[in-house]
């Protein structure tokens, strides 16, 4: 299994390597050459399976030579090992043929951990394995910091720097960065927005010299690991559901694009998957690029649902690449043009990302409105970003078809606005009940390269 660039030019890597780079060298993401396909026979054997043993089907044809089917086997079950449900991802009903998916029963109550759990067993033990340290750099709008922090917090061969926009998350989130107490983690509070520690990052990842220098490696969704890990609760979801002799649909809340673009590998891997909405909240850039009017930055508006605050979604240049028939130099020339704003996308790639997703969004009323409702009618106590799903996905299911949506992050991550919208204050799980007691570590930093650069190389020693 080899991996290329989305912009072309850069070398071509297997698993491991792309893995461990994260962003290619041309500026770049990695993904596979091609897409492994899996037998309906294949899919059908996955009911009753366990999770574990359902990512290992799935993920296996994705890392080549990179791990033994032992070692693999062993990863997976010390990713998954800790989370709070035996199903990992279980499913809710939320209404005849609309199914919740809970993808919060992690270390950090969010979805990351999926992918950030198994990302970190699998570093510990090729760099190990290597006798090689690395550094670590991670964007995050909250959920993905924290899933790193607490993937890799103490581990031998890594350290970690974590940017996040200072005063823009929620202090659930950023407590859960800024209080672990190991000495290789390090939460960087920046004065900016996501976009801007998101540029940042790949500021670094350009700079050659420093990333040879630190070592450079990114466990944002920029790497190819942290989507596949993504691919497999859609198989364990849509197999529980019927699949593969019947279709499943998924409404996916996302603001960088990586959860959906999981949902696209399951269905080019062979599960019959009828329609994949994006929901998005009022920073609406991929509804408004999904219904033909562009992807043009503006600017971002602070919501209750701010992991989803975002106007540069990095996975997106992947979707664009299966669009533009995998073309690198058209897509190197739309980020460029996005660097000055913003590009149009042509009339063959738009039908392909038509014929791929359908998209709505939700309003700052709409999803109060929606964790309000829903509690009444189910039970269910909605965090604002999996609230944003469930009002898309009711606009646009269909009774013939089940459909999916993704519950992205625990209530108890965003309790102001929950109890907003409930009266209700959603209590932490108790392995978290002393969050708010614990001490603070941070690092304040101007959102400048410079300073961010002179910084991590202070913190390492260099």
């Amino acid at each position: 299994m080899r991996y290329i660039s989305t912009r072309g030019t850069a070398p071509v890597l297997s698993f491991e390597e792309a893995m461990l780079t994260g962003l290619a060298r041309d500026g770049g993401l990695y993904v596979p050459e091609t897409i492994p396909t899996l037998t309906h026979d294949q899919i059908a054997a996955m009911n009753g399976q366990s999770y574990e043993d359902i990512a290992f089907t799935v993920m296996r044809p994705f890392i080549g030579n990179t791990f033994t089917d032992a070692e693999f086997r062993q990863l997976i079950a010390n990713a998954y090992g800790g989370f709070g449900h035996t199903a990992r991802a279980p499913l809710v009903q939320l209404a005849p043929n609309h199914f919740l998916l809970e993808l919060f029963h992690g270390p950090t109550l969010a979805f990351k951990d999926f992918a950030m759990q198994l990302i970190g067993q699998m570093f510990q033990l090729a760099l190990g394995r290597k006798g090689e340290r690395v550094t670590i750099v991670g964007a995050t709008s909250g959920d993905t910091g924290s899933a790193a922090i607490e993937a890799f917090r103490g581990l031998d061969n890594v350290d970690v720097f974590i940017l996040y926009p200072h005063g823009r998350v929620s202090d659930v989130q950023r407590r859960q960065m800024t209080t672990p107490t190991e000495s290789n983690v390090h939460a960087l509070a920046v004065d900016g927005d996501f976009d801007d520690c998101q540029a940042r990052l790949k500021d670094m990842f350009n700079d050659f010299e420093f990333r040879d220098g630190v070592k450079l490696a990114g466990v944002n969704s920029i790497n190819w690991g942290r989507v596949l890990a993504q691919v497999v609760y859609y198989f364990s979801s849509a197999v529980s559901l019927g699949a593969p002799a019947r279709e499943i649909s998924f409404t996916v809340p996302t603001g960088n694009f990586g959860d959906i673009f999981a949902g696209y590998i399951a269905k080019r891997m062979g599960l019959p998957i009828k329609d994949l909405v994006v929901a998005t909240n009022q920073n609406d850039i991929l509804d408004r690029c999904l219904k033909g009017q562009g992807y043009h930055k503006g600017s971002v508006h602070p919501s209750i649902s701010p992991s989803m605050d975002i106007q540069v979604s990095s996975n997106f240049e992947r979707a664009l690449f299966d669009a533009y028939d995998r073309d690198g130099n058209a897509v190197a020339q739309l980020m460029t043009e996005l660097s000055e704003g913003g590009f149009d996308v042509s009339q063959g790639a738009m039908q392909v990302l038509s014929d791929t997703y359908s998209s709505g969004r939700a309003s700052e009323a709409e999803t109060t409105a929606t964790i309000s409702d829903r509690l009444k009618t189910t039970g269910e106590l909605l965090c604002p970003h999996s609230a944003v799903g469930v009002k898309v996905a009711d606009e646009q299911r269909e009774e013939a078809t089940p459909m999916v949506t993704l519950a992205t992050a625990h209530p108890a991550k965003f309790p102001d606005a929950v109890e907003a919208a409930t009266s209700i204050r959603p209590p932490l799980p108790p392995r978290m009940a002393d969050l708010f007691e614990r001490e603070e570590r941070l690092t304040r930093v101007a959102n400048d390269m410079d300073a961010l650069k002179s910084h991590i190389k202070g913190a390492l020693g260099l």
